[in-house]
């Protein structure tokens, strides 16, 4: 089979920067994702079975079923889950990202955020701030009741105020937020801010009363992660719009459950090429140590497949006071990505460096030519369910996967 990789790898970066994602509104799973039944319940990462689910997970799924009142007690949810009556399946088979364990169930709202350039949808739940939260594995009653408020108050002010607003353009905050010291994965201070901003006067205008506005807003303000599960959507919308093309070596799709990682690459279709979910090179809170930590866990490195997070730490040299570093470290991280990505994002930019794209389109050819694996940074959750975060920091993802991918490759197209 004759192929040009270079000129199928550009067609796919073409996509990724030419989706122009939009957060259209929040609804229930089960009325927007397509396919989502009763007994559906999505997660993080390449698939996974009960038994071999890492903690955090396992976690939120006891959660998901506490919040749907399928089960009252943890002990019953676990002995529901356990039982067979519920399909597991990656929230990216399902046009989906979730952070962290990333469990979606029907009842819980989801953004919807509409690439307005090709008509697809994605879709990722509420975010809840940091800390003790579902998406780290946490169960307990407080976080529940934050879940119940999200769903009942936060979710239907902020999708009134979405469709007043007419939708909020997720490419054009990002580009912003770059620039105010934003990577758009785990510091979005700024993003998040640009959002609130935004949302606030329709949020006004739309809420049932002046309590619930103010309450809403200064939610949203506070949480320095609220636009994270947008923002995770829209990149999936962008990845997705270069994903299957013949002869491309570029990677739409990395994940990870904490128990494997996992990657999809464009030419290569939906197959995963998966191994076991790395240890994070973490600062973790206090009382906390490696021992205590879960490996890996979270679709949001959907944000470095699109060509930001990690991969534009150079924009955020701040963010090493979270997760351990210098900010030389930081500008070297990004340069260290230009070498193993096929292109240079037009619309997100370093000021740092003199105003370059952010490495985009992460190449399995050059992964392995290179040895050099992609970095991204990352929180980290307990490795037990119920407990929430216990730090946050800095991986690599293991190389294996790139190398599977590369002969897989070059079987299918004859090389």
């Amino acid at each position: 089979m004759t192929i040009n990789i270079d000129q199928a790898n550009q067609k796919v970066i073409d996509a990724f920067m030419d989706a122009r994602p939009m957060v259209t509104g929040v609804a229930p799973a089960r009325d927007v994702i397509p396919g989502m039944h009763d007994n559906l319940l999505l997660h993080a990462g390449p698939p996974a079975t009960w038994e071999n689910m890492s903690g955090p997970v396992r976690g939120a799924m006891i959660g998901a079923l506490l919040f749907e009142g399928r089960a009252k007690s943890a002990e019953e949810a676990e002995e529901m889950l356990s039982s067979g009556k519920f399909e597991f399946a990656p929230c990216h088979h399902y046009d989906s990202t979730g952070p962290m364990a990333g469990v979606m169930s029907p009842s819980m709202l989801v953004y919807i955020v509409e690439n307005t350039t090709t008509g697809y949808k994605a879709f990722s739940g509420l975010n809840e701030g940091r800390g003790k939260v579902l998406r780290m594995g946490a169960y307990s009653e407080e976080v529940i009741n934050r879940m119940q408020w999200l769903n009942d108050v936060l979710g239907p002010a902020v999708d009134a105020a979405l469709k007043e607003m007419g939708g909020l353009d997720i490419r054009t905050l990002l580009a912003k937020a770059l620039h105010m010291g934003d990577d758009g994965h785990n510091r979005l201070d700024a993003a998040s801010l640009l959002y609130t901003n935004l949302l606030a006067p329709y949020i006004t205008k739309t809420a049932k009363d002046a309590d619930t506005a103010s309450e809403i807003i200064k939610f949203l303000g506070e949480n320095a992660l609220s636009v994270l599960n947008p923002v995770m959507a829209g990149c999936k919308t962008m990845t997705q719009a270069g994903h299957n093309v013949e002869g491309s070596t570029i990677v739409t799709v990395m994940a990870r459950n904490g128990t494997d990682i996992g990657i999809r690459v464009s030419g290569l279709g939906d197959q995963w090429f998966t191994a076991p979910a790395p240890v994070v090179d973490a600062l973790y809170f206090p009382g906390f140590t490696e021992k205590d930590a879960s490996r890996d866990i979270g679709d949001s490195t959907i944000t470095e497949t699109a060509g930001i997070g990690g991969f534009a730490m150079a924009s955020a040299p701040a963010l090493v006071t979270f997760i351990g570093g210098t900010p030389r470290d930081a500008i070297n991280t990004t340069l260290d990505m230009y070498e193993i990505t096929f292109g240079e994002h037009k619309h997100f930019s370093i000021p740092f460096l003199d105003f370059r794209g952010t490495p985009t389109g992460v190449d399995i050819r050059k992964v392995v030519e290179k040895n050099m694996p992609p970095r991204v940074n990352t929180g980290v959750a307990h490795k037990d369910p119920g407990v929430g975060q216990v730090g946050a920091g800095v991986v690599s993802v293991p190389m294996s996967v790139f190398e599977d991918a590369l002969v897989a490759f070059a079987e299918k197209y004859g090389i």
